[in-house]
This record gives C-alpha cells, structure tokens and sequence, in this order.
C-alpha cells in the first residue's frame, strides 16, 4: 500500500497527449487552447467613442468656449467625418470612430441641444475624456489569450474579434466508464430486494462532463470470461477506462486478475487514504485505467483526487489548490490520510469547512450535504478547529 502522495505522482507521471483539433469557436467553451490569440490589428482598431455625447477639440473649451455649433453626426459603423471648424462639435455615438479634428466626447447628460446648439452644462471635462484609445488594450501581433488557457466566454469575445472562426484546442480522451456486479440495475428498472441501481456510472458521467469530456458506459457481469472478453476490446478503443467496483478482496473482485492476463501494468494498487483505499491504477501502451472502489464516496473521491489533476496535466493546464480553515476538532486514529466531507462557507475572505457526519463510504447522499473533502494528512491523529488544509471542491463556490 502506498501513500496518497505517492498514488498522485505516479498518476501523474503517466498523463498521455491526446492531440488537437480545430473546432468552431462557438463551440470551443471549456476546451483548453492549444495556440496563441494574437490581436490582428490594433485593439480596438480605431479611436473609439465610449459615451453618447458630442465631439469637440478640447482648445476651444479650455479657452472658455461652452455653446457649439452642431456640425453633423458621426454615427457607429459609419465612416469617419471631420470637423471643419474647431468651434463648432459633433454628435457621437457609442462604438463610433472619433471624428478627426476632435479630442474629447462630452456625454448627453452633460449637454443640452436646442435648435442646432450644443450647450456644455458642466464647468470640469479633461482632455480625451470618453476615448477609448486606438490600441490601448493591444497593438498589433499582441498576445492576447494564451496557449493552454481554458477557453470562457471572456475569451469567445476576443476570438470573434480578432476574426477566429476556428480554434486550435486539445483533443478530449476517449473513454469509456464501467460498472461491474450482478447486484446492480438499471435507472428504470425496480430492483428486487438484493440489487440496487447503478449510481456510480453516472456521478463518474456527469464528473467527466464538468470537464466537457464526453464519454461512454458499459456494464459487466461477474464473469471472469464476460470480463476478459470486454475489457480487452475497450483497451484497444479507449484512451482511458474508468471503472467502479472489483478491486477490492471479495470473491468475485476478478478486475486486478482480469487486468493483469490482459497485459494491463500495474502502477499501483491499494493507496493509505479513506475512502478509497482500494483504488487500483495501471496502464498499456496506448490506454490508462483507473478502477475505483465501487463504495459511492470511494468512486467520486477518487475521480477529483487522481483523474482530474491527471487530465488537467495531460492537457496543460495548471490548477492551484484550494484550502480551507477547519472549523470543528477532528480525531482520526488511523494511519491514513481522511478525505473528509465538509460544508464550505465565507468568512472575512476565508473559506471554511464544516465537517458533516455520513455513514460511511456507502452514504451517498451524503454528496448532497456538503461541497467538498478536506484532506487531513496521515501524520497525526487530532485536528483542530482552526488548522488549514487542502480541500477538494466539487461545487462552485
């Protein structure tokens, strides 16, 4: 048995590239960048107007000039006009080009216009108030989005605006996501009074959807030969097989055995930690396994603390570690490292975790109840109410 340190370097050490592809941008949201974005003109391109108003050349207000002319209208879209003369100003609209021989844009509210005169009703402007600048937020050939950026809708705008109607991003695993045992059935189905419904497929499901990868689910009976049969056909088809259940000692936890007549190598099998302690991890030459301990808590544990920061490397993307103030004493007398279930809440800027009580690995609705496992390390056995420690978010907060 290793130490959960142990389980994540090796897990990471094994991450694989699954290449890039070029989608349209629309459909690039949560996908990780795989190029640079570089402004294609300067950014914005042109002296943009950011208030209605009217355009004027500043020397004629600061030499105490307040009534001007309106001379034309310089509407958004439209081609640049000038002033003709500098006593007069220019009606302007939001997004418009700044007319030429004008510098400042005093807003409508500062003004009031009758029959043709604009009158400024405020003593204080500054010169080139109200412009955005021709190439203030980027000039030509700046980087603006960076590669291995998970892609938002912040970034969606910057793409349509530098023209990107395709995006180079990193290809997602394929995967499939299997349950094993003759005690589970279907989601519709009524189960008798010794089966249960598969859940853990589908928390697995929705976990891989978080990070916008799709994948596909199998169920296999406890049958060695069954076992042997699939699982060799989803190792030649699958970037990655995720499974819940028959890892563990039990008569018919045939996975390990399975994996191994497969020619599947094992990296680890067995980590100190609770819950989970059974997960079992190996590889091929072209497909990575993680086989999860089918108790609930053990599967989602295990999926945000190995598979997760697995992808995310495969990808390219760094993720800072969260933590949180511990906010009730715990005792916890094993030698193992407790992935423990907490309430997340804010506090003068500090997020706090209050433990909740479950039944176990088994409990799982206690998922609903809280927002995150904190990590309690196995070095000691107390931990007290106010000690900081990673934590495992798995909803927004």
């Amino acid at each position: 048995m290793i130490s959960v340190k142990e389980a994540k370097n090796i897990v990471l050490n094994s991450v694989q590239e699954f290449g890039v592809e070029e989608i349209p941008f629309l459909k690039s949201v949560g996908r990780i960048l795989k190029e640079e974005i570089t402004a294609d003109r300067d950014f914005p391109p042109f002296n943009r107007v950011s208030m209605d108003g009217i355009a004027i050349d500043y020397t004629a207000f600061k030499n105490g000039q307040r009534a001007f002319k309106v001379e034309g209208i310089q509407a958004a879209g439209s081609q640049q006009i000038s002033l003709y003369n500098s006593a007069n100003c220019i009606e302007v609209m939001t997004g418009a080009i700044l007319p030429k021989n004008t510098n400042t844009v005093i807003r409508y509210e500062d003004v009031s216009i009758k029959n043709g005169i604009a009158t400024i009703s405020i003593n204080a402007i500054t010169e080139a108030q109200n412009i955005h600048a021709k190439g203030k937020d980027g000039k030509v050939g700046d980087v603006l989005i960076k590669q291995n950026t998970k892609i938002s809708a912040a970034e969606i705008g910057v793409l349509a605006t530098v023209g990107k109607s395709f995006v180079k991003v990193a290809k997602q695993p394929k995967v499939m996501i299997v349950s094993t045992g003759d005690e589970l059935v279907g989601v519709d189905e009524i189960p008798l009074e010794h089966q249960i419904r598969r859940s853990n497929v589908f928390t697995l499901v929705s976990l891989l959807e978080r990070l916008h990868i799709s994948s596909e689910t199998a169920h296999i009976t406890d049958d060695k030969p069954i076992l042997k049969s699939k699982i060799e056909r989803f190792l030649q088809e699958y970037d990655v097989l995720l499974f819940s259940g028959a890892v563990s000692k039990g008569k018919f936890d045939f996975l390990p055995e399975v994996f191994d007549k497969l020619g599947v190598k094992k990296l680890f099998h067995k980590v100190a930690q609770r819950p989970g302690k059974p997960f079992w991890f190996g590889e091929n030459e072209s497909c990575k396994v993680f086989a999860f301990p089918g108790n609930p808590i053990s599967t989602f544990v295990n999926c945000l603390e190995y598979f997760y920061p697995w992808y995310y490397k495969s990808v390219g993307i760094k993720v800072e570690e969260e933590t949180a103030i511990l906010n009730a004493d715990v005792s916890f007398k094993p030698n193992l490292t407790y992935f423990l279930q907490v309430k997340l809440s804010s506090r003068f800027g500090h997020l706090i975790a209050t433990p909740i009580s479950g039944n176990g690995s088994g409990d799982l609705a206690s998922l609903v109840k809280a927002d995150a496992f904190i990590q309690l390390p196995n070095d000691k056995a107390d931990f007290k109410k106010g000690e900081v420690f990673k934590i495992i978010p798995y909803r927004s907060f």
